[in-house]
């Protein structure tokens, strides 16, 4: 009795909940992960993501930290992707870390079917790419946490 064209649509929450548990569960090899960066964010808003360098890149070994954050509109509109590790990619902006969704397919071309752990998956083989493989990359340490956590403790001490 369906019609061939309809599709169920699920709501922003229960697909945020189903989420949650794929990445509390693990995903494939280990190498990507994610979760929930407050338990008491009932709005189930911001994200921390892990990725581990692919092997044979300037990436292999490295462990790189990401903030993703869902807006009311998720899963209609992609999240808001950041690099807190210092990383030098061709879709990353050196300032601020943010995934630039122009030169990100994956973002510049959102469907809702897509998922965090997509973007995850796909940042990784991104770094694997010809483009993004062999490219001078920031020193290791606590030197890679962006700069907006060092200015605003500098700003603090200055007022």
């Amino acid at each position: 009795m369906g019609s061939e064209g309809s599709r169920v649509v699920v709501p922003r929450n229960f697909r945020l909940l189903e989420e949650l548990e794929r990445g509390e569960k693990g995903i494939g090899d280990g190498t990507v992960s994610y979760g929930m960066d407050d338990a008491d964010d009932i709005y189930m808003r911001s994200w921390t993501g892990t990725i581990i360098g692919p092997h044979n890149t300037v990436h292999e070994g490295r462990i790189y930290q990401l903030k993703l954050f869902c807006d009311k509109d998720y899963p209609d509109n992609p999240p808001t992707v950041r690099f807190q590790t210092r990383i030098n990619m061709t879709c990353v902006n050196q300032e601020t870390g943010v995934v630039e969704p122009s030169l990100f397919p994956m973002l510049a071309n959102w469907q809702r079917e897509h998922t965090m752990e997509d973007i995850l998956v796909n940042l990784k083989k991104e770094m694997s790419s010809a483009q993004n493989r062999k490219l001078y990359q920031p020193p290791e340490g606590n030197d890679d946490q962006r700069m907006e956590q060092k200015g605003l403790v500098l700003r603090c001490c200055i007022l």
